[in-house]
């Protein structure tokens, strides 16, 4: 889908209408709910969606536009696939790799970085490379061309001292500093291109900002976490953000983060024990308290799924001083845990469907903003779902336009 300049602008507010048009089904969470509000006006949804097995949920738990379930979900999954529609980026930027750059890097993040790197078309050739919240600079030393200064900001002292190891063992020349970059000094190097892969919430926004201020000449960044934030609710960063009604709790920036595709079996097993866990506990807070409400509970170690589930909850009890039932069958009450993850599983299928429509409507905030001061920008696809779901990228580069003269979304 592309788009020319003024529809980055109808875009972000098609999906701002569609996104406050359906409040209602996407804000509830089922894991704190009973029985959701918008359950009343759409029973027969409720009822086929509360009869589904967690198996059945799990299969279209990355994809519930695909699931064929009663009205209104149709026309809402339509919508919503509509509105996330965007194009891979052009790519063919990645030149050849240097022998063994990736021997130290996992082989779903290389894939991640060689993915990055090839859409990185940028219109003005690069004099250096500013790699942000750049770990041990992986992504920096894979676009480092001859000629080229390559400049890596990290928080970790570690990261830092590993980093600048394995430039030196590449024989590469790059600088590897130590930098807090929500540090009130840090500055950009001047007339680099700053990239930032998967750099969460406020760091890369600060990006935006730093580059922004410091007049940038070329930047990208595939953004993460975006509820990784010191703000209790989201901050706008465009004009056009700021102008909507939408607003957003920390807790509504992780709907996007809702979509996994890299844990394995083991951490599914385990994940799942311990939300049926949490949510058998649940149940048994609320005939204790005599309170039909959520408790929120501190996140365990792993040991705790180890003990038997009455010592698991008597421990969770002790730790929030609760006085659970003096009679409590066990058996039943995990049973009733699992029968709950089920149901909250196949429930949030329709949550899921405004994922990717709020994703890509934090996208256009950051897409917009760089607009607003004075950057052509692309937004697009630099790899599938299967390699990380957080697969969306913003190209941004002053001054003379793009090959193809637009602004693009996709």
């Amino acid at each position: 889908m592309s788009l020319p300049p003024a529809d980055l602008l109808t875009h972000f507010q098609a999906l701002d209408a569609f996104l406050l048009a359906h409040q209602a089904l996407w804000r509830p969470k089922p894991f704190t709910y009973l029985h959701l509000p918008w359950e009343t006006n759409h029973p027969e949804l409720a009822h086929w969606l509360r009869a589904r097995t967690l198996a059945q949920a799990e299969a279209e738990y990355n994809h519930p536009e695909l699931l064929a379930a009663p009205a209104p979900y149709p026309v809402l999954a339509a919508q919503a696939a509509t509105l996330s529609a965007v194009d891979a980026l052009p790519t063919g930027a990645l030149h050849p790799c240097s022998p063994r750059l990736n021997v130290d890097v996992p082989g779903r993040k290389w894939q991640q970085i060689e993915a990055f790197a090839d859409a990185l078309t940028f219109q003005q050739p690069v004099s250096g490379w500013l790699d942000w919240c750049a770990g041990k600079g992986h992504l920096g030393r894979r676009l480092l061309q001859p000629g080229q200064e390559l400049t890596c900001y990290e928080y970790d002292p570690q990261l830092v001292a590993a980093g600048q190891a394995l430039s030196q063992h590449h024989h590469l020349s790059a600088e590897h500093r130590l930098q807090d970059v929500m540090a009130d000094n840090c500055q950009l190097p001047a007339e680099r291109t700053a990239v930032a892969l998967h750099a969460c919430g406020d760091l890369h926004t600060r990006l935006l900002q730093r580059a922004t201020a410091a007049a940038c000449p070329q930047l990208a960044i595939a953004p993460c976490c975006y509820n990784r934030t010191a703000a209790e609710h989201y901050q706008p960063l465009s004009r056009a953000a700021a102008a909507s009604t939408l607003r957003l709790s920390r807790d509504d920036l992780g709907l996007p983060l809702s979509e996994t595709v890299t844990a394995g079996a083991r951490v599914r097993r385990q994940r799942d024990q311990s939300m049926a866990w949490r949510l058998g506990f649940d149940l048994l807070q609320r005939e204790a308290r005599g309170s039909d409400e959520y408790l929120p509970t501190p996140s365990l170690p792993s040991g705790w799924l180890a003990k038997p589930f009455a010592e698991y909850c008597s421990g969770l009890a002790d730790l929030k001083e609760i006085a659970l039932p003096a009679s409590v069958d066990w058996q039943v009450a995990e049973k009733a845990g699992w029968q709950r993850l089920a149901q909250v599983r196949n429930l949030e299928l329709v949550r899921n469907l405004f994922r990717r429509p709020l994703e890509l409507w934090l996208v256009l905030d950051r897409a917009l903003y760089l607009q607003e001061n004075g950057y052509q920008v692309r937004v697009g696809l630099f790899c599938t779902s299967t390699l990380t779901p957080r697969n969306l990228m913003v190209l941004a580069g002053r001054a003379k336009p793009f090959q193809n003269g637009n602004t693009t979304c996709g």
